[in-house]
C-alpha cells in the first residue's frame, strides 16, 4: 500500500480530484458536506495498475484549519498537490508548500485542477516558480478536469511513476504511529486510525503510549478490510484493548515498547521561512501532533525546543514550527539531540551552538553525546543514533576520551579513598560508582583494568597492595597481641582498649587483617584462641558446665559465654540436653 496527502489553497478541488481518482467520499463530516468545505482530514482509496494500494489523506486547505492539514501531511511520504487552473497560486497554497518543504516532503505530483475552465499553463508555470527552490522541485505537473474527466489517465500515470519512486519503508523498524482519529464501536471497543510509516503491525502486539501506558491490538483493518498484520507504509485502523478513546486523541503517538525515548528538551536545526526572528512561544508539529513550546536560539541556523509535554523523538526527525498569533509558518527544523546538556553555565550556551554548528550526521551527534558520558546502546538506537566500535562492557558505550577520563577519575578516587580511609582493606565499589556517577556497578572492574587497578571481592585496591596498618596503630596491636598471648582469655578491658586508643574502628581493621577476633562486642582475643581454648577444654572430664570451663581457662563469666557459643558455633563443641557442653569429634 501507498500514502499520498493532498495540499493545496482551500477551494481548488482537492477533494473533488480524490473522489474522481477513487469513486469514494473523502469528506466524513455532514457539515463538510454541507459546506462544501473540507474541515478535517478525509480518507480514500483507489488500486492502480501498476501501482496497487493508495490510500488517500485528504487535508483542508482554509487557513483556519493549516492545524488539520499538517496532521494529514505529517506522516505521508509522497503528496498530491493541487492548484486550480482558473484561480492559480494563492495563500494558503504558499503556507502547504512551506509545510511540505519544512518536512522534507521531497515525493509529489502537481495537479492543475479545473482545467475546463482555464488554460492550465500559467497556473503550471506559477506553480513551478514557486517550488523551484524547495524539496518538490522537480516534481511531475498534470493538467485535469475532475468534472470532465480530461487529464485523469494521465494524472494515474503519473501516480504510478510516483509510487514506483518512493523509498521502500523498513519494515522491521520500531513502530511510532501517530494516531489522527480515535473512535468507539458498539460491540468493538476503541478504534484508533493513523498511517503506519515505518515497522509491522500484528495482531496481538502490544504498544506503549507516551505515558508508558500498555495498550493491546485486538484487531487491524486496513482499506475497509480485515488483516492479521499490515506493513508500512499504510492506512491502518487498529481496534484497541485496554484503552478509552478519549485516552488515544489525535498527536498521541503508539509506540513499540522499549524501542524509543521521550524528550521533553531537544537540540534542534532549523530552517525559518523568513528572515524575522521566530517568537519564542511556538507549536511544534510532527505526525499529527501540536505540542506548544519555547525556542531558545543557539546560534543563527540552531536552537532548543522545551515541549510542554514529551514526544517520542530521535535523530533525522522533521518537524515544523509555526507562530500561532501570526498564523504562519516560521520555520522547518531537523531534530538533533534528543538528549542535549544542560546550559547552566556562563557561555554554555555559545560553546553548544557552536557545536551543533559541526554537526553533518547522525554520528556526529553520537560522539558529541558518547564524549558526555555513558549510554545503553539500546538508548542511541532510540535516539536514532549509531553505536561506533565495540562496547566498553555488556550494552554500555562511550568515547574512547571519556572512558580515559573515567580511568583517570577513579584511579584519582581510590588514592584519595586510601588517604582518608587508611583503616580499610580497599575502595568499595559501590564508593567508586557513586563518586564517578557511573550508572552500572558491572563497568567497575572494565575501568579499573584501565586505570592500573586491582578489583577483587567489591574491593579497589592498587597493584599488588597489601594490606596493613599504621605505625601507630600497629603499636598499639602489638601491644595488645603481647597481652594476649600471656593470658589468651583474659580480654582486655574497655580501659585498656582506651589507652591503647582502639575504639571500634581500630579493631575492626585489625579484625580484617587476621591479628584479632571480637568474639563478642568489648571481647577482644587472638584469632587462635578457639585452638587455645580446645586445649585446655580436653583436659575436662566430658561434659563440662559452663563454671568448670571458665575456671579452666581462668576467665571470667564474660569471656566465657561467648567463647563457648563461638566453639559451638564453629562446630568445635556442642551443647548437650543437660546444658552441659563437650567437644564434637
Amino acid at each position: 500500500m501507498h500514502v499520498i496527502a493532498t495540499a493545496g489553497h482551500v477551494d481548488h478541488g482537492k477533494s473533488t480530484l480524490v473522489r474522481a481518482l477513487t469513486g469514494m467520499e473523502p469528506d466524513r463530516l455532514e457539515e463538510e458536506r454541507r459546506r462544501r468545505l473540507t474541515i478535517d482530514l478525509g480518507f480514500a482509496w483507489t488500486t492502480l495498475p501498476g501501482a496497487g494500494e493508495i490510500a488517500f489523506v485528504d487535508v483542508p486547505g482554509h487557513e483556519r484549519f493549516v492545524a488539520n492539514m499538517l496532521a494529514g501531511v505529517g506522516p505521508a511520504p509522497a503528496v498530491l498537490f493541487v492548484v486550480a487552473a482558473d484561480e492559480g497560486w494563492m495563500p494558503q497554497s504558499a503556507e502547504h508548500l512551506e509545510a511540505l518543504d519544512a518536512l522534507g516532503v521531497s515525493h509529489g505530483v502537481l495537479a492543475v485542477t479545473r482545467s475546463d475552465l482555464a488554460d492550465p499553463a500559467p497556473a503550471i508555470a506559477e506553480a513551478r516558480e514557486w517550488m523551484a527552490g524547495g524539496t518538490l522541485r522537480d516534481v511531475p505537473a498534470v493538467a485535469v478536469s475532475a468534472v470532465t474527466g480530461a487529464g485523469l489517465d494521465d494524472l494515474r500515470a503519473a501516480l504510478v511513476d510516483l509510487v514506483a519512486g518512493l523509498p521502500r519503508p523498513d519494515a522491521a523498524a520500531p513502530v511510532r504511529l501517530w494516531a489522527d482519529r480515535s473512535f468507539s464501536v458498539r460491540g468493538t471497543g476503541t478504534v484508533v486510525t493513523a498511517t503506519l510509516g515505518a515497522g509491522t503491525v500484528h495482531v496481538g502486539d502490544e504498544l506503549l503510549n507516551t505515558e508508558g501506558r500498555a495498550v493491546r491490538v485486538r484487531g487491524i483493518e486496513a482499506l475497509g478490510e480485515r488483516r492479521d498484520s499490515v506493513t508500512a507504509t499504510a492506512r491502518v485502523a487498529l481496534n484497541l484493548r485496554g484503552v478509552d478513546r478519549a485516552d488515544v486523541p489525535r498527536g498521541l503517538p503508539l509506540l513499540t515498547p522499549g524501542a524509543w525515548r521521550t524528550a521533553s528538551e531537544v537540540d534542534v536545526e532549523l530552517r525559518p521561512t523568513s528572515s524575522a526572528a521566530p517568537p519564542e512561544r511556538l507549536v511544534l508539529h510532527i505526525g499529527t501532533a501540536a505540542v506548544p513550546c519555547r525556542l531558545r536560539p543557539l546560534g543563527p541556523a540552531h536552537g532548543r525546543l522545551r515541549l510542554d509535554r514529551p514526544l517520542p523523538l530521535r535523530y533525522g526527525d522533521r518537524a515544523v514550527l509555526r507562530d500561532p498569533g501570526r498564523r504562519r509558518i516560521a520555520a522547518g527544523l531537523r531534530v538533533l539531540d534528543v538528549d542535549p546538556p544542560p546550559l547552566r553555565r556562563r557561555g554554555a550556551a555559545r560553546a553548544r551552538a557552536a557545536e551543533l554548528a559541526g554537526v553533518r550526521t547522525a554520528a556526529d551527534v553520537a560522539a558529541a553525546r558518547l564524549g558526555r558520558g555513558l549510554l545503553r546502546g539500546a538508548d542511541l538506537a532510540a535516539m536514532g543514533l549509531p553505536a561506533p566500535g565495540a562496547p566498553r562492557h555488556g550494552d554500555w558505550w562511550t568515547s574512547d576520551e571519556r572512558w580515559a577520563r573515567y580511568a583517570a577519575d577513579l584511579a584519582e578516587a581510590e588514592r584519595r579513598h586510601r588517604a582518608d580511609h587508611p583503616l580499610e582493606p580497599g575502595m568499595p565499589v559501590a564508593a567508586a560508582v557513586q563518586r564517578l556517577g557511573l550508572p552500572d556497578p558491572a563497568l567497575v572492574p572494565a575501568l579499573a583494568a584501565d586505570a592500573g587497578l586491582d578489583c577483587a571481592s567489591g574491593l579497589l585496591t592498587p597493584p599488588g597492595h597489601v594490606a596493613a596498618l599504621p605505625g601507630e596503630l600497629d603499636e598499639a596491636v602489638r601491644s595488645l597481641e603481647l597481652d594476649l598471648a600471656a593470658a589468651p582469655f583474659a580480654a582486655p578491658t574497655a580501659d585498656r582498649l582506651a589507652e591503647l586508643g582502639l575504639g571500634n574502628t581500630e579493631l575492626a581493621a585489625a579484625e580484617r587483617l587476621g591479628r584479632l577476633v571480637r568474639v563478642a562486642p568489648g571481647i577482644v582475643l587472638l584469632p587462635d584462641v578457639d585452638r587455645r581454648a580446645l586445649d585446655v577444654l580436653k583436659a575436662l572430664p566430658q561434659p563440662f558446665t559452663l563454671s568448670a570451663a571458665r575456671q579452666a581457662m581462668g576467665t571470667t563469666r564474660r569471656v566465657a559465654v561467648p567463647l563457648l557459643e563461638l566453639l559451638a558455633a564453629r562446630g568445635l563443641t556442642r551443647r548437650t540436653p543437660d546444658d552441659e557442653h563437650e567437644i564434637t569429634g
